[in-house]
């Protein structure tokens, strides 16, 4: 402050070095917990009075407009201090010690009221009109105010009532014509000793209705800016003192106060508003998005997670309804499952059907497929519905193929714990009607038509290994993936035979064999 410093905000005081170094300063933070602080000087002509000062006891930086309404509490306190040195050198140089009480109670009053005051101006206006009146012996007080260009009638007292009904009526644009129009235009207080004696005064009323002849008027400024004008007058030829004009001038500050804090906390206000209009926003958006992740998450119990964010953000599960279209349906499951449930304990199905879920069911997901279900060691899945894509029937082949590949690392290991296991699985194409089915707690996707069915006896056709594709399927693949013709196969529930293909066995899959008789698959 000292060194001339506006103000001085310290976010935090444990980051400065005096909260490191000096063990009384941290001693003194710590004691009154002080996190936060800011530091506004209070200076008259430049020279520094003292400080006014707020603390937090966390780290919450002060916004503009409270550190705007510090600095006006700053002025404010100067305004009194200045007051009350104004005061004490009149007491000094006047033996009426009356005359000095009646202008310390009236200052203090407006001091009163501006504190009192918050939202309502119109309480002060009228105190210091009051107070304008009876301690500058005047017959009239009126205080204009800005709006726009024009300056308007806010608070006054009259000889005369027709007269405060004209100025109500009458805005004043700033020009020589009025006192008004003088002092904003100049700045500046300025007086005129005897209206009838200044040619250019032609605010003819305030003669004829108001009966003044001698006018004062004081600024009231804000940053240099007229935001309105005191005017005081006399029906007599009788000019105002230096000690009236200084007192007047000391109203003029204080209104200004007054103004200004009725301006700050109003923007505090609206912006309390608006931070609480947007706080209602923000709820709703969170409910929504709320919502939305239980809706997502309900549809990823049998979609594609990219599928069921798809869904949502279009916000229609119209296409969840029943409907008809041809899919590519995948079923695969385990050779030698049945004989490994007959033998091994509960507990040991369930931690191997995790690690087996753990493993295939990722793949579901990574290839786009819609999960039908999980059954013991078999698991359905479908291409191209609910969201269509281009190419069903090689991506159906590619995720087998993958599942293949995942079984058979699995496969390694059970086996060395003497669990003869083996995958197999088949794929077929054509026309199926597919929905929603449970109810409103519980509820999944599926797809019912022959073409389920003709999976589900190739994977069951399957040998340790093989990846049976219906003829639709490998017509579909246009040759992006090598497959074998496996002659045509009889399939249960089925009148006529379906033509097979077989996705072969890579080198690295050489875990996976027959279990039900013949070789391992290459």
């Amino acid at each position: 402050m000292v060194g001339g410093e506006q103000l001085v905000h310290v976010a935090d005081v444990r980051t400065l070095d005096a909260y490191r170094d000096y063990s009384a300063f941290k001693s003194d933070m710590d004691r009154k917990n002080i996190r936060t602080f800011l530091v506004v000087p209070l200076r008259k002509d430049g020279v520094l009075l003292g400080a006014i000062s707020a603390y937090r006891q966390e780290v919450r930086p002060f916004a503009n407009n409270e550190i705007a309404l510090l600095q006006n509490f700053a002025s404010q306190a100067v305004i009194a201090m200045e007051n009350a040195r104004l005061l004490g050198e009149l007491q000094a140089r006047t033996s009426d010690l009356e005359e000095s009480l009646e202008y310390q109670t009236a200052t203090s009053d407006v001091l009163q009221v501006i504190s009192r005051s918050t939202f309502d101006l119109q309480p002060v206006l009228q105190t210091v009109a009051e107070a304008a009146v009876r301690l500058c012996e005047a017959d009239t007080t009126l205080i204009m105010r800005r709006d726009g260009e024009l300056y308007r009638a806010a608070a006054q007292i009259s000889i005369t009532p027709e007269f405060i009904a004209y100025m109500q009526s009458h805005p004043i644009t700033p020009n020589r014509s009025s006192i008004v129009g003088r002092v904003v235009l100049g700045g500046q207080t300025v007086q005129i000793a005897d209206l009838t004696a200044d040619p250019e005064y032609t605010v003819t009323e305030t003669l004829t209705i108001g009966e003044i002849r001698t006018l004062l008027g004081v600024p009231l400024l804000r940053e240099g800016v007229p935001i309105g004008v005191i005017t005081l007058g006399r029906r007599t030829v009788r000019p105002f003192t230096e000690k009236h004009i200084a007192l007047v001038t000391t109203f003029a500050d204080q209104a200004v106060i007054a103004i200004e804090n009725a301006r700050l906390l109003g923007e505090l206000h609206q912006r309390t508003d608006e931070v609480a209009e947007l706080n209602r926003g923000l709820e709703t958006r969170v409910a929504e998005q709320v919502e939305e992740l239980g809706r997502v998450g309900r549809l990823k119990r049998f979609l594609a997670p990219q599928l069921a964010e798809l869904i949502v953000s279009q916000g229609d599960e119209k296409i969840l309804e029943s409907h008809r279209r041809e899919i590519v349906v995948v079923f695969c499951d385990l050779r030698g499952y049945t004989a490994f449930t007959e033998t091994a304990e509960p507990e040991e199905v369930l931690d191997f059907l995790r690690e087996y879920h753990g493993a295939l069911g990722p793949l579901v997901s990574l290839f786009e497929g819609t999960l039908d279900q999980f059954s013991g060691d078999g698991i359905m899945v479908f291409f191209n519905d609910p969201v269509p894509m281009p190419d069903p029937a090689e991506r159906a082949v590619n995720m087998a193929v993958a599942m293949r590949e995942a079984a058979g690392r699995l496969i390694v290991a059970w086996r060395e714990r003497g669990r003869d296991l083996g995958f197999g699985a088949g794929i077929a194409q054509g026309y199926a009607t597919l929905g929603q089915i449970g109810f409103s707690e519980r509820s999944g996707y599926t797809a019912i038509g022959t073409v389920c069915n003709v999976a589900a006896r190739l994977c069951a056709e399957a040998k340790d290994g093989q990846i049976l594709l219906s003829q639709r399927v490998n017509v579909g693949l246009k040759g992006s993936v090598a497959t074998e013709q496996a002659g045509a196969l009889a399939l249960k529930g089925l009148t006529q035979p379906v033509v097979a293909y077989n996705v072969p066995l890579v080198a690295s899959q050489t875990a996976l064999r027959v279990i039900e008789g013949g070789t391992p698959s290459a």
